[in-house]
Parts: structure tokens; C-alpha cells; sequence
């Protein structure tokens, strides 16, 4: 090989080897899960979170963002907003896969609902990129 291929060869890795951790980022997806609750059931989806799910959504390579519970009159005491963080949508697919089958995510689920269940309905997902501008890049 000579030296300008060898050279250019060069410039290119060391410019792949740059880019890398910026490719990195931008596969990474965000996901939006706003859950609804039976009527005074909130403190028992709280409680699970806080008892076991974060730890759990962590063992299977969820990143947990931020959660909020709404301050409006009609949402406060049956709504629970939450991100979560993946590597890639097909990482969270994985994801969500091997964490519904984690036996002690069953064990805590089906106790903190041994007085009935705690969802309305189905969690609401979007799955989301940062954009060029997000202060979060």
C-alpha cells in the first residue's frame, strides 16, 4: 500500500472514530408512556415504580428519564407521564420483551395488583429523536 492510500486511509478512521460517538447518539430513541389508572389506583402504580419497576426497567438496559404526574384537576389522581431512554427502537423492543418476562417484574406486578388492576387501558406510547437543536444533545 502506498503512503497516500495509507494516509487517507488514516484520515478516515480517525474521522469514523469521531463520528462514532455522535452515530451513537443519534440512534438512541426516547420513549413518551403516559399510563391511566382506575379510579384510586395512582398510589399503587407509584408505589411499583418506585419499589421495583425503575430498578427492574435498569436490569434490562431501560434508562429512566423523568416522570410526572399532572397538576391539572382532571389528570392528577389517575395520570402518570414518563421517558425512558433506548439505544435504538429495536433496543427497546428487546428491551420491553425481556423486562415483561422477567419473573420478578410478574411477582411485583401481579402483588401490587392483588386489589385489582391498576390500568384503565393500555400505556400510551411515542417513540421519539432528539432534534439538531434539543438542549438535551
Amino acid at each position: 500500500m502506498n503512503k497516500s492510500i495509507r494516509i487517507l486511509l488514516a484520515a478516515a478512521l480517525t474521522l469514523l472514530a469521531c463520528a462514532a460517538p455522535a452515530m451513537a447518539q443519534s440512534a438512541k430513541v426516547y420513549e413518551l408512556r403516559t399510563y391511566t389508572t382506575n379510579p384510586g389506583r395512582l398510589p399503587a402504580l407509584n408505589k411499583r415504580f418506585a419499589e421495583h419497576t425503575i430498578r427492574l426497567f435498569a436490569r434490562h438496559g431501560i434508562k429512566s428519564v423523568a416522570f410526572w404526574t399532572p397538576t391539572d384537576d382532571a389528570r392528577r389522581d389517575n395520570t402518570l407521564i414518563y421517558i425512558l431512554q433506548h439505544d435504538s427502537r429495536e433496543a427497546a423492543d428487546r428491551n420491553w420483551k425481556e423486562f415483561q418476562a422477567d419473573p420478578e417484574w410478574i411477582k411485583a406486578r401481579e402483588a401490587s395488583e392483588a386489589d385489582g388492576k391498576i390500568l384503565v387501558k393500555a400505556p400510551e406510547r411515542v417513540f421519539m429523536q432528539l432534534t439538531d437543536y434539543s438542549p438535551m444533545k
